[in-house]
């Protein structure tokens, strides 16, 4: 790389007040991990009076161009739907358009929370005017590719990552786990970042007798709740089986229960395939806390997270978490301490761990305590002090990385 980037020990006593541009594909009212952590992230950066730049794709109802809010100014560029996945997009080049606008407003960094064609262009620009540029890992992108049935593609798309984030200053990662998985990828210049989770919102004393009654669920009862994207890269046939084979530890003294919350691709097969469960939809805020709190085990099949925030939302709701050992799990989770935890992809340990927890009362009440004391100690700003570090630092880096980008220049 030939980057010297400032140590992280000179940087806290510089002053803020610095200017940002954000770069995503996501953002809400979407609902899922990249939009939630960008939304922390840039709440971070204006909480220490910094400006923001966020260009993103505009969203139904929106129209393309510029709204300034002071502090913060989104660039809205034009957008396609995802192909078999039409709630997401994915934001089309604009290279000539954030080159007038940087050229007009430069940012001290760009951060690029995706990799697509907006992703791209942005990173083509900024290294035209040469504007420092920090990098983070949101989604197993190389993985998706094969779940898709575009199996063809997985090199490809492996080689265009690898070369995407190689051109940045730093690669933010959000887990021990995933840090090594892209070192030996081939990407270089990583940095933990990790995530956090609101042990305010995410309460056990949320629970709610009423909203369980009203789940038909009694005093003794279990639930089982999974929450996330009802997409194929959740591995989702395994949350089916699970309920398929514990639906018939219920007895006339407990109960199992399975309530499935949000929304995807996959909603209709999956309401089909698992009879008795209850699907939610997509909830948020509030009334999604009550229901984190309102369960009692949290089964997540997932192999394909970089982190997994539903996992410390889980847990900091007092819920014993089922999931492999990846991600926020490998991180946070001590298996049959505070959680389940199999080995990744053996699927019939991660069914004996579930079957465990619900026939195990006593040790089900120990992980439970110990999963909240574990999530309380992963608040947000421990976080976003390392992010807003990181665009610190690679601002007073004192040789940009400047190498050609492919495609047409200017």
């Amino acid at each position: 790389m030939g980057a010297m980037l400032v140590p992280m020990n000179t940087i806290s006593s510089r002053p803020h007040n610095r200017h940002y541009a954000l770069v995503t594909e996501t953002w809400k009212p979407q609902i899922n991990g990249v939009a939630n952590t960008l939304g922390r992230l840039c709440d971070g950066l204006l909480q220490n009076n910094n400006r923001i730049q966020l260009v993103r794709p505009a969203q139904p109802g929106e129209s393309t161009g510029l709204i300034d809010n002071g502090l913060t100014q989104e660039v809205l560029v034009r957008g396609l739907p995802i192909p078999g996945y039409s709630q997401l997009q994915f934001g089309l080049p604009a290279s000539r358009r954030l080159k007038a606008h940087w050229q007009q407003n430069r940012p001290d960094a760009v951060y690029l929370a995706t990799e697509g064609p907006l992703g791209w262009s942005a990173l083509r620009v900024a290294r035209q005017l040469r504007i420092p540029v920090v990098s983070g890992f949101h989604t197993n992108f190389q993985q998706y590719s094969e779940l898709y049935g575009m199996g063809v593609l997985y090199r490809p798309v492996f080689a265009w990552l690898r070369w995407f984030h190689n051109q940045t200053l730093l690669t933010l990662t959000a887990s021990t786990s995933q840090q090594r998985e892209l070192s030996r990828m081939g990407i270089n210049n990583l940095m933990l970042l990790g995530r956090g989770v609101d042990c305010e919102l995410f309460h056990p004393a949320r629970r709610d007798q009423a909203l369980r009654a009203s789940w038909g669920v009694g005093k003794q009862d279990l639930v089982l709740l999974h929450v996330g994207r009802l997409a194929a890269e959740k591995n989702l046939q395994l949350l089916q089986r699970s309920w398929e084979q514990l639906r018939g530890l219920s007895n006339d003294q407990v109960r199992l229960h399975m309530v499935v919350v949000g929304d995807g691709p996959l909603r209709e097969s999956l309401e089909r395939d698992m009879p008795g469960a209850l699907f939610t939809g997509a909830l948020t805020g509030t009334e999604l806390a009550r229901t984190y709190a309102s369960a009692d085990v949290f089964v997540f099949p997932s192999l394909t997270e970089t982190f997994g925030n539903v996992v410390t939302e889980a847990m900091a709701s007092g819920l014993a978490v089922n999931a492999f050992d990846m991600a926020a799990a490998h991180q946070h989770i001590r298996d049959r301490y505070s959680g389940g935890l199999a080995p990744v992809a053996h699927e019939q340990i991660f069914l004996d761990n579930l079957r465990w927890l619900v026939s195990n009362k006593e040790g089900l009440r120990s992980i439970r305590m110990h999963a909240r004391h574990r999530a309380c100690q992963l608040g947000w700003p421990t976080v976003l002090q390392r992010f807003e570090e990181s665009l610190q630092r690679a601002c007073m880096a004192s040789r940009p990385l400047i190498r050609a980008i492919p495609g047409k220049q200017g």
